[in-house]
């Protein structure tokens, strides 16, 4: 697929379609989903004392913007889904952004970790440098950037209706260096299985540049 800019407006118009038509079935099925490992994961690389300012990056219908408030923190959610937005704004009580992923706007340096769960790899290989550069802008200098994304060997296109990147870990690793990110850790998921049974690469990185 040639990646014009016509053709990335399709892409994010179909993949938020086809979540906004879902939503209330990907609520509950993701409602008990365990990513305790990948919130504490973030947690534990912020410097400084909470509560922490986080972005949580494609927030669904709220899930773990509510892990986060419990917790003390002070989440923002932001979603493309109109759905999930109103989901979110209605089941967290937190303030909630309805922006496309491919047309951000977000602060400068405001947040202390961005929380990408489950969410970049819907970002199209051409223009994920870009997105990446807009999540540092946000981020505070030192400030963690946590992404789960599901694994694969490169691959890119429509899956099931919504478009994905699949990256192994040295593509990922080569996109978040030249982002102006060090990584922290890395781990594949479920946890306590053998690899070719966890088919989530969740990884943790540093702001280190100016960007």
């Amino acid at each position: 697929m040639k990646n014009h800019s016509q053709d990335l407006s399709q892409i994010s118009a179909a993949t938020l379609d086809n979540y906004n038509r879902s939503a209330e079935g990907f609520q509950r099925g993701t409602a008990d989903h365990d990513v305790s490992q990948n919130i504490q994961a973030l947690l534990r690389h912020i410097k400084g004392a909470p509560p922490f300012r986080i972005l949580d990056f494609g927030c669904g219908p709220g899930r773990d913007l509510k892990a986060f408030t419990r917790m003390g923190h002070i989440a923002t959610g932001l979603d493309g889904a109109e759905s999930f937005v109103a989901m979110a704004r209605e089941t967290s009580g937190c303030e909630v952004w309805h922006q496309d992923f491919l047309a951000l706007d977000l602060p400068c340096e405001v947040f202390d970790g961005v929380f990408a769960n489950a969410s970049l790899f819907h970002v199209p290989s051409v223009v994920l440098p870009q997105v990446l550069g807009q999540l540092h802008g946000a981020l505070k200098p030192q400030g963690v950037l946590f992404c789960s994304n599901p694994r694969g060997r490169n691959q890119e296109g429509w899956n099931a209706g919504r478009y994905g990147v699949y990256h192994d870990l040295e593509s990922w690793s080569r996109v978040m260096a030249a982002a102006g990110f060090a990584e922290l850790e890395h781990y594949y998921r479920p946890s306590g299985l053998p690899r070719e049974q966890q088919p989530w690469l969740a990884s943790v990185w540093r702001k280190t540049q100016a960007g």
